[in-house]
C-alpha cells in the first residue's frame, strides 16, 4: 500500500481503541474506529425506527449517515451523541447490524478513505481481514472475557451509568459469539497477525509491543 497502514482487530473490550488512539498520537497518523460507523448505523436506525434486521433499509441508512467527527466529540444529523454511542445498549446494535452485508458493503468504501498520508492505525473486527489485508502491520487484540467486562464496567462507572458486572460478563459473551460465527468478515486474528493478549498488560505495554514490531516492518519495508 501507498499509505502505510496499521490494522488493531479484536473482541469488544479488548482495549483496541485506546490503543490504536494512543499509537496514532505517537506516531502522528491518522486514526479510524470503524466500530463508531457501525454504532452509529446503529443508533440512526434506532431512531429512525428501522428494524435492525431490515438489511436494505439499513444499508441506505448506512451509506447517507450524516456525521461530523469534531475532536472527541460525534455528531450525528447535527446532534451530539458522543454519550450514546457508547452505551451497551448501542453497541449491541451495533453488532446486529455489522452482520448484514449491506451495511458493510456500504461502509466499505467509508472506511478506505481514511488511509491518508502520513499513514492510519485502524481498529475494529475486520480491518486486517476485510477493509485493509494489504497493511504493513495486522495486529490481533485479545484479553480474557473477564478482564474485558471488568474494564466496561469500571469506564460506565466512570461515567456515572449504571452497571452491573454479571451482565457485561454475559453480554460480552454473546457479543463474542455474534461477531466470531457470522458469515461476513467474522472475527478472527489475520494470517500472519501479530496477536497479543492484553490480559494484565498496561496501555503503554501494548503499544509498545506493536511500535517495536511496526519499527521492523518498516525497516524492512525501507
Amino acid at each position: 500500500m501507498t499509505v502505510p497502514v496499521v490494522t488493531i482487530d479484536g473482541p469488544s473490550g479488548s482495549g483496541k481503541g485506546t490503543v490504536a488512539a494512543r499509537l496514532a498520537q505517537q506516531l502522528g497518523w491518522h486514526c479510524l474506529d470503524s466500530g463508531a460507523l457501525y454504532r452509529l448505523t446503529g443508533l440512526a436506525a434506532q431512531r429512525a425506527g428501522v428494524a435492525l434486521g431490515d438489511a436494505p433499509a439499513l444499508g441506505a441508512l448506512a451509506r447517507n449517515l450524516a456525521v461530523e467527527f469534531r475532536g472527541e466529540a460525534v455528531y450525528l444529523d447535527g446532534i451530539e451523541v458522543s454519550r450514546e454511542l457508547r452505551s451497551e445498549a448501542t453497541a449491541a446494535a451495533a453488532s446486529q447490524v455489522a452482520a448484514l452485508g449491506a451495511v458493510r458493503e456500504a461502509l466499505l468504501a467509508w472506511q478506505r478513505d481514511y488511509a491518508q498520508p502520513p499513514g492510519l492505525v485502524a481498529d475494529g473486527r475486520d480491518m486486517g481481514t476485510v477493509v485493509f489485508p494489504q497493511a504493513l502491520l495486522t495486529v490481533f487484540l485479545d484479553a480474557s472475557v473477564e478482564e474485558r467486562a471488568n474494564r466496561r464496567y469500571k469506564q460506565l462507572i466512570e461515567k456515572g451509568i449504571t452497571a452491573i458486572l454479571s451482565d457485561l460478563v454475559e453480554e460480552l459473551r454473546v457479543r463474542d459469539e455474534r461477531d466470531r460465527s457470522r458469515p461476513l468478515a467474522p472475527l478472527q486474528a489475520a494470517p500472519g497477525a501479530l496477536v497479543i493478549d492484553s490480559t494484565g498488560l498496561t496501555i503503554a505495554q501494548v503499544v509498545q509491543q506493536i511500535r517495536e514490531a511496526l519499527e521492523q516492518r518498516l525497516s524492512g519495508a525501507g
